[in-house]
């Protein structure tokens, strides 16, 4: 086993989401008129921890359950593949994911510590969504898997992050946050439709199977362009700084995106959708957050 394995089982490549959330949720208050370099680099290493936990936990899960015996992976779906060829055993890739999770516990010890008790619904509803999503909020249907991932890696990281930065509630931020959850629940969706089959297998209840392809890709294409339009009406009605419109430059790959969920019909023809998937979700926000910093430089 070597420390490339290792890093491999944590799928690196999805990992720059959590630097992104984090930048985000900064930006946000850097533009209400916070700043502070050590909570920010504390708070994103903290998520990446977590996003490290979830990775590999998820790992774990889908081998015990036999889902990883029959998934169809691509380069953005599937898990890291480490366990069922052999590179990893059960035990290193739980002990990495539960080792991951309580290295990130004493850093949102001591955020709730020097930022409050207002941060602790947010790291607990944090803590379930990482140690319980696979195992058992991926089986309750409903739509609460993409739910679930929308907020743990979308919108409460960001709004958690500018409460750490700012030390203080915002509608606005709270407002400029929810894109990102929208975002984040897209991006575990439309990388369920080659999984649905092989989900089935450990009594998964995602919205491809409860809804079948045709309704999930609507509730696909409704968040993208939902996305799109909360931007739009937090600009509108000033909650977003204009700079923020930025985010609308990734509309053609969001539109690729749901053109290619709405006819979805092989794998083959789905990884081009997938892959502006990625795009829309991290460029969106990137993008976002680069509106409010240069917001913040023009006032």
């Amino acid at each position: 086993m070597s420390v490339k394995t290792l890093l491999l089982e944590t799928r690196p490549q999805f990992l720059i989401l959590s630097p992104i959330l984090a930048l985000l949720g900064m930006s946000i208050a850097l533009y209400e008129g916070s700043f502070n370099a050590l909570h920010f680099v504390l708070a994103t290493i903290g998520l990446i921890l977590l996003h490290i936990s979830v990775n590999t936990l998820n790992d774990y899960s889908d081998f015990k359950t036999g889902i990883d015996l029959k998934v169809n992976r691509t380069p953005f779906s599937g898990g890291s593949g480490m366990l069922p060829s052999g590179a990893l055993n059960e035990k290193t890739v739980l002990a990495l994911g539960l080792g991951s999770f309580f290295l990130a516990v004493p850093i949102g010890i001591y955020f709730v510590i020097a930022r409050g008790l207002a941060l602790l619904p947010i790291f607990i509803a944090g803590a379930i969504f990482v140690l319980w999503y696979t195992s058992h909020i991926t089986r309750l249907g409903l739509g609460a898997a993409e739910i679930a991932a929308g907020l743990g890696l979308g919108t409460l990281p960001v709004f958690g992050i500018f409460i750490i930065m700012n030390n203080g509630f915002s509608w606005s931020a709270l407002y400029a946050s929810v894109p990102s959850g929208f975002l984040v629940a897209n991006l575990l969706l439309l990388n369920e439709f080659p999984d649905a089959e092989a989900d089935r297998v450990g009594n998964r209840r995602t919205l491809p199977i409860t809804l079948g392809y045709r309704g999930a890709a609507i509730v696909y294409s409704t968040l993208t362009l939902m996305t799109y339009i909360w931007i739009l009406a937090g600009v509108t009605l000033r909650l977003m700084p204009g700079w923020t419109l930025l985010g609308l430059l990734t509309l053609p790959f969001g539109l690729r995106a749901i053109k290619g969920s709405l006819t979805f019909n092989s794998l083959p023809e789905l990884i081009p959708a997938q892959g502006a998937n990625v795009l829309t979700v991290l460029l969106t926000q990137l993008l976002i957050g680069i509106g409010f910093i240069i917001a913040r430089i023009a006032q």
